[in-house]
């Protein structure tokens, strides 16, 4: 439960506040340990959207992740405790208040002698991912925090940029789809029924390409609000049936997986997000299976999510990964050859390492090339379909001069 709060803190200055704890008693015990002087609480009434919100807790972007890591590191790198540089981090987040109440939060379980893993586990104010938590868990057991803070950092500045330049490189061509289509649909609903006003007059047959075209006008201008529910219902159902039906999303990713180029792509992205995260868990001593797993947890295609967990325990058994997943035709061979390799050799961390730099670098190449290809093929669409309406609607016109 959140509760918000208004006192006085030891240099006089007035806080308002909010608190998570279990009970009314347990909010009190904290503001008071952190030698606050407290005129009044109340458990939070929010409204239903922010009920919403907090029950579904805040997904803390990878961006903000990665600069809270990164400072995190540089602070117990220069020597300060973790509780100290929580507080230090939390008066830089005064204006993003989840972010404020979830290092608040952070910070009372360290008070409270908790270690920074238990901490991040028992709070509730915002979702962290899987490996980020195991990776301070093993960090702190050894002794090495800071490198892994830096590197977790770097990991998900990475991984932000990589999505920033995809929707970066796609949001032309698909500008370029979305106006094409409403400018045939424009055409279709309102150009081409101003025309077949002409025709009607006329008492010849029309061209077959000119019937085509006005029968589409028709069918759009008498079932446009039936088709943009069909659109939105089909989409609708395409999403919630995607993140509730765990069967109908699996065929999906296969689906992908096996397009041409698309599926190419799509593999060789999730193979080297699968080797940064687990180069990074083998560097921060995890052992092998549960960085299976954990890399495994990262990706979003279920197939080869599920490919990796089901190797997992076979590498719990004695079999080398590179073996367990050699048979499946999702895996690119080269990357089980590689991963042979740093097995054979002991080097699978830096063999890891250089997997994921020559995948991401292969796919920004091929996204690259495909959106030179996509431009012309887009330009050629939009002019063709045009064209073509604007041709049907001349051919009778054509057909009158001639006669």
């Amino acid at each position: 439960m959140l509760f918000k709060y208004v006192g006085i803190d030891e240099s006089g200055k007035k806080l308002k506040q909010k608190v998570e704890a279990t009970s009314l008693e347990e909010a009190k015990a904290k503001i008071k340990a952190k030698k606050i002087l407290l005129q009044s609480i109340s458990q939070e009434s929010a409204s239903l959207l922010e009920n919403f919100s907090f029950s579904m807790r805040y997904k803390i972007p990878p961006k903000e992740l990665s600069a809270l890591s990164r400072e995190l590191s540089m602070y117990i790198r220069s020597g300060i405790s973790i509780v100290s540089a929580i507080k230090i981090v939390q008066t830089h987040y005064q204006n993003n208040k989840k972010i404020a109440l979830f290092l608040s939060t952070v910070g009372t379980h360290l008070d409270e002698g908790k270690n920074f893993y238990t901490a991040l586990e028992e709070q509730s104010v915002v979702e962290l991912p899987e490996f980020f938590k195991h990776s301070i868990k093993v960090s702190e057991n050894g002794g090495i925090l800071d490198e892994v803070l830096l590197e977790l950092s770097r990991f998900l500045k990475e991984q932000e940029r990589i999505a920033k330049e995809i929707k970066g490189a796609f949001a032309y061509p698909g500008f370029m789809i979305v106006i094409s289509l409403l400018m045939i649909a424009f055409m279709l609903s309102f150009v081409v029924p101003q025309i077949t006003g002409i025709f009607e007059s006329m008492n010849q047959e029309l061209p077959r390409p000119t019937q085509f075209v006005i029968a589409m006008g028709d069918f759009f201008n008498n079932n446009y609000k039936l088709l943009l529910v069909l659109i939105f219902v089909g989409v609708s159902l395409f999403v919630i049936a995607k993140k509730k039906i765990y069967s109908f999303a699996y065929l999906v990713d296969k689906f992908v997986l096996s397009m041409p180029y698309f599926g190419a792509i799509v593999q060789k992205s999730e193979l080297a997000r699968f080797a940064y995260m687990a180069s990074l868990l083998v560097r921060s001593g995890v052992p092998f299976v549960q960085t299976i797993n954990l890399s495994a947890n990262i990706l979003n295609n279920r197939v080869l999510k599920e490919l990796f967990v089901k190797a997992s325990s076979q590498v719990v058994e004695g079999k080398v990964l590179s073996k367990a997943i050699a048979d499946s035709k999702y895996v690119d061979f080269g990357f089980v050859q590689a991963l042979a390799l740093g097995e054979e050799t002991s080097e699978l961390e830096s063999v890891l390492t250089n997997v994921s730099e020559l995948y991401f670098e292969e796919n920004r190449d091929k996204i690259s090339f495909l959106l030179t290809l996509l431009e012309p093929a887009l330009m050629l669409f939009v002019g063709g379909s045009i064209g073509f309406i604007v041709a049907a609607m001349l051919l009778p016109i054509f057909s009158m001069s001639v006669g």
